[in-house]
């Protein structure tokens, strides 16, 4: 249950009486009233700007309005006390009744507390990774992957039907240059003495393995030929052997795709004429010439016609070009065509997630989504900085069995594909990231890996030693959540259990807002509750978790407990991260 609705409702449901008793005009517009945490605790736990918003259109003063909410709200069971403050804001205070009942809420829904029908089944497509399939991954496109993975997970939870998606870029000339690097390694595989890799291919020793493949399935085969002859069949089967290593990469760090789209099979079936046909039939492209580069003026420039697509018509800056002068597809174009085909999948609501030097496509293709849909699909674009591998501060130095760069294996080999995914949240996505291989696997409250785990398994320990010291009482998920926690008064206590009823409303504002690192940042805050409160029983006896000749108050801490665990849990599995019983 997401709280703020639930008061917010009944808040409304008290302006309605207030109009029936014709102390309000009907047809009001409530859009507006929200219903918030107070910013001082002191002040009550959540705040309504109600009669500030209603105030003049009911032609009455804010704080009097105020008034009458307040003395409605009062005679409510959920509420201990509402007053009006400040220019007419309703402060609230709930009965602690209302907070201890959430606890059994969370037991009772297990991991999937947090649920909700926000996205009654909306369809959505979020596009994540999508690296040229030229190589095995790097540090940075780890990122994207977790960032992707994770924003799926959460709009699930929210209730959106969600596909994972991944677009092969094997369209361009990468891929060429790739079925090259492969030829050269198949060289090798077959005896000839290759030397050092020639500038412009790919030098990454992973394509050893490939040219080893390739001369054991055709021997010979592909020697003493033409490029002609040789380079479309090299270009398959390397594409599918990166593909499959990449699959391995994304495998090791627990992301799986629903679906794969081959840029040159969509190319290949006449998407990009099809798209162009239906932009000329709205009068959406014409032939014209580009403006020169601003700056320094290239000195190869010169105006040349090419098709363009009118993108500032939808809000772009300039007019886009869909061919080259020599009459080759843009990217563009063929990026217009597969979020074409998207649409025609019946994804109105598209989510891509990219590298930031993306940052200047961002515009025209929500320009083109706009165009090619009618206005009627929308494409929201995560945009993921730079990711800054370190070790204990400093630049890492790794295998680098890509050739050039740290890849995504090295490190999930290192680390743990848990530390991974929970790091690569801990920030938003537009900022950049320092993964430093020596803190996340250190075990202190600096790690937030390491804090949230272990606030965890820190739970499952006293659990585990409840069991010992009371042997009589039943410590399953059912029991507990029947179980009578009226004592939970202490302040450490009750600020849990609001942290814990806040998750619902986590969910469904991280889905709204596309921000799985907000995830993230909820768990590290419960952790942090959690662990306060034990340190607290550190220096008094009464606050531990397990009170000796006390089974009442050590059943009531291990029920809050728990529910903290359950929610962790709930929290870690839209991360991607399983939650651990023991430090090691």
């Amino acid at each position: 249950m997401n709280y703020f609705k639930y008061i917010k409702d009944i808040l409304l449901e008290e302006i309605e009486v207030l109009v029936s008793d014709d102390k309000l005009p009907a047809g009001l517009d409530l859009s507006r009233i929200g219903v918030e945490p107070t910013k001082d605790a002191a002040h009550g736990d959540l705040a309504s700007n109600a009669a500030m918003v209603l105030a003049k259109p009911a032609k009455t003063n804010p704080r009097e309005l105020g008034q009458l909410l307040a003395d409605r709200l009062n005679a409510r069971d959920e509420i201990e006390k509402a007053e009006v403050a400040g220019p007419g804001f309703v402060n609230m205070r709930l009965v602690p009744e209302f907070w201890t009942n959430q606890i059994s809420a969370v037991l009772k829904a297990g991991i999937g507390y947090g649920d909700c029908d926000l996205g009654n089944g909306e369809a959505v497509n979020v596009e994540y990774v999508s690296a040229n399939p030229t190589g095995p991954m790097h540090i940075g496109h780890a990122r994207g992957a977790v960032i992707g993975d994770a924003l799926a997970s959460l709009l699930s939870k929210a209730g959106y039907a969600v596909s994972r998606e991944y677009y092969i870029n094997d369209a361009g000339a990468q891929v060429d240059v790739l079925a090259r690097s492969a030829h050269l390694r198949y060289r090798e595989a077959l005896g000839e003495e290759i030397g050092d890799i020639p500038d412009g291919l790919y030098p990454g020793d992973y394509l050893k393995q490939t040219g080893q493949d390739l001369a054991e399935r055709d021997g010979d085969k592909w020697q003493g030929i033409t490029d002609d002859e040789w380079l479309p069949e090299l270009r398959s089967f390397a594409i599918d052997a990166m593909m499959d290593l990449i699959r391995e990469d994304l495998g090791a760090l627990g992301v799986k795709h629903d679906v794969f789209t081959s840029e040159r099979e969509l190319v290949g079936s006449g998407s990009n004429d099809e798209v162009v046909e239906e932009l000329q039939s709205r009068d959406l492209v014409y032939m014209g010439t580009l403006e020169p580069p601003k700056g320094k003026l290239p000195e190869d420039w010169e105006e040349r016609p090419q098709l363009l697509f009118r993108s500032s018509n939808f809000g772009d800056d300039v007019d886009r070009p869909l061919k080259k002068a020599e009459g080759d597809w843009t990217y563009f174009a063929s990026d217009i065509a597969y979020h074409r085909d998207k649409f025609r999948r019946g994804f109105a609501s598209m989510i891509d997630v990219w590298g930031a030097d993306h940052k200047g496509y961002v515009k025209r293709m929500q320009s083109a989504v706009n165009a090619i849909t009618g206005n009627k699909g929308a494409l929201d674009v995560r945009l993921c900085n730079l990711v800054n591998l370190l070790e204990d501060g400093k630049p890492a130095k790794m295998s680098k069995r890509a050739g050039s760069f740290v890849t995504l294996r090295d490190v999930v080999d290192e680390v743990g594909k848990g530390a991974v995914r929970f790091m690569m949240l801990t920030r938003s996505s537009n900022a950049s990231l320092d993964f430093d291989l020596k803190k996340v696997t250190e075990q202190s409250k600096d790690n937030p890996v390491f804090y949230v785990q272990y606030a965890h398994a820190r739970i499952c320990s006293v659990i585990r030693n409840t069991a010992e010291a009371f042997p009589e009482l039943s410590l399953d998920d059912s029991s507990l959540s029947g179980a009578d926690v009226a004592q939970l008064r202490d302040p450490g206590e009750l600020a849990m259990i609001k942290e814990l009823a806040g998750w619902p409303q986590i969910v469904e504002s991280a889905a709204l807002a596309h921000e799985p690192h907000r995830v993230a940042f909820y768990l590290s805050d419960l952790a942090a509750s959690f662990h306060a409160f034990w340190n607290r029983g550190n220096s008094d006896e009464s606050l531990r978790f397990i009170v000796p000749d006390d089974s009442t108050k050590t059943l009531a801490r291990v029920v809050l407990a728990r529910a903290v665990a359950v929610v962790i849990a709930s929290g870690l599995a839209v991360m991607g991260v399983e939650p651990v019983e023991e430090m090691r």
